[in-house]
């Protein structure tokens, strides 16, 4: 979707900050650019790309670190570190040329060692796991001067996708650190980071390709979701994405708000490894329970855009509409409640990190909603580094309301989290069906064949209510109007290289 302005409804008092930064905000007149960005969380689940798991420190990352391929803001995967690459006649054996000249953030020339280390790395096959599934898939890694073969033992027609990915990213065989001290090829280059605080990058003058326009970039940490307004408005800040459509509402005229696709599904993820959530019947009674379009009239003033399953309009020709799967019907929650044993209601959590304002006002929605047919839904709110920790690695919650990105550009990035055992399987979700039908994609050798697993797929997880679907969030980003530049991706990314003074 286009950028487009929206004219700020209500100005906000002054605010004066008290914090130092260690720079000002972007300033036309000065020797060098520069630009505060704030975002919601630290960096604190990894540095290293191979490690990174949450959404909100890979599309940070982005800017530092590239794989042999990279995605674009029109969804096209494009030729990174590598220059060119070509596919064996029985699609096992991926062979990519290295570009010339690309060249670490170190000053060291990138090389085909690199690039081995690096997959093998990502791969898990120099130790631990990987954090790409369809990775588990490669027999071996290959060099041959200017060249790498990536052979895989079975055909993979996704597989440029996932070497895309942030998390397949090239790092130097050298650096025995990576997540202290992060050397990637990206067009911003890892200065330091104060926990809770900043994080500074810098333009990478030995960019391999169109360089950055802003120099100096400050990530200023603001977990309080009610401060964000008061930074932009004081000056403090110069852009923050993801605003609810009452922050827009408070800006100043100072601020252009874009409109975008969040590219995501927000739901109410359920743990079905524990009681009620194992019983089918549970989940379709809060799925009929919950009026998703009230949800957006008092949350995003009717700008979102509902699904019914794990998949967001953005894939396109493989997505389904299932947002009328379950219609509000709260007689007949009530009725599977009752079925299910729960003829009075019961109690639950929904663990929300409390730095994510859209999900906390969603859950207090949803919180209200469930009261209709006897269910009470305490709001548990935890800073973003324990909900990694509890929720996402150790699974110990009832319910959660995030929004769960694709990290790659492909449709399977979004449904291999419901296969059961499946390390990212953080809703522990089983189905023996399911599982039957993941496997297929794997056989199948037409997209045409795959489409119609992935529409399957996603109907599977609609008809046993794996979870109860919101909305594919709008997105609204706050830049100030010194800027321009800023590009929407068909990801969960931000790209700082194409933001610019208005006169740059």
């Amino acid at each position: 979707m286009n950028a487009k302005k929206i004219m700020a409804l209500a100005l906000c008092a002054a605010f004066i900050s008290s914090v130092a930064l260690t720079g000002c905000s972007g300033d036309k007149t000065g020797s060098s650019s520069s630009i505060v960005v704030g975002i919601p969380q630290d960096l604190e689940d990894s540095l290293d790309p191979h490690e990174a798991v949450a959404a909100g420190t890979k599309e940070i990352l982005f800017n530092v670190y590239e794989g042999l391929m990279k995605p674009d803001e029109n969804g096209n995967l494009i030729p990174a570190v590598a220059q060119d690459y070509n596919v064996s006649e029985d699609g096992k054996t991926y062979s990519f040329t290295l570009r010339d000249g690309v060249k670490f953030h170190n000053g060291k020339n990138v090389t085909t060692e690199d690039v081995k280390y690096s997959i093998e790395k990502s791969a898990g096959l120099l130790g631990g796991s990987s954090l790409i599934a369809a990775f588990s898939n490669i027999s071996e890694v290959v060099t041959h001067d200017d060249k790498i073969d990536i052979v895989l033992n079975e055909p993979d027609i996704d597989f440029l996708a996932y070497v895309a990915n942030i998390n397949a990213s090239i790092i130097p065989k050298d650096n025995a650190k990576p997540a202290e001290k992060p050397i990637g090829t990206g067009p911003y280059m890892y200065v330091s980071r104060s926990p809770q605080e900043n994080i500074i990058l810098k333009k990478f003058d030995g960019y391999w390709g169109n360089p950055a326009y802003i120099e100096n970039i400050t990530l200023k940490i603001i977990p309080n979701a009610d401060s964000i307004v008061m930074n932009l408005n004081g000056g403090a800040v110069d852009m923050f994405a993801r605003l609810t459509v009452t922050q827009t509402q408070q800006l100043s005229d100072n601020f252009n708000v874009l409109e975008g696709e969040m590219n995501l599904v927000q739901a109410v993820y359920l743990n079905h490894a524990v009681e009620p959530f194992d019983n089918v019947d549970v989940c379709r009674a809060l799925s009929y329970a919950v009026d998703v379009d009230n949800i957006l009239e008092l949350t995003s003033d009717k700008k979102g855009f509902p699904v019914g399953s794990s998949m967001f309009p953005a894939f396109k020709k493989y997505y389904v509409d299932l947002s009328g799967t379950y219609p509000t019907d709260r007689e007949k929650a009530k009725e599977l409640l009752a079925k299910a044993g729960y003829p009075d209601g019961f109690s639950f959590s929904i663990t929300v990190p409390s730095n994510y304002q859209p999900h906390v006002e969603a859950a207090q929605v949803v919180a209200e909603q469930l009261k209709e047919i006897g269910v009470k839904a305490d709001i548990k709110l935890v800073e973003w580094n324990t909900w990694l920790s509890d929720v996402y690695s150790g699974r110990n919650y009832e319910a959660t309301l995030i929004g769960v990105d694709a990290s790659s550009l492909t449709a399977t990035a979004m449904l291999d989290r419901f296969v059961t055992g499946a390390d990212n399987n953080f809703t522990n979700y089983s189905n023996a069906d399911y599982d039957a039908l993941f496997q297929k994609l794997y056989s199948t050798p037409t997209d045409e064949g795959r489409t119609e697993i992935y529409k399957e797929l996603q109907k599977n997880l609609a008809d046993n209510a794996a979870n109860i679907y919101i909305q594919d969030m709008a997105e609204f980003v706050a830049l100030s109007d010194k800027y321009d530049g800023y590009v929407f991706y068909p990801m969960y990314v931000q790209d700082f290289a194409r933001i610019k003074l208005k006169d740059q």
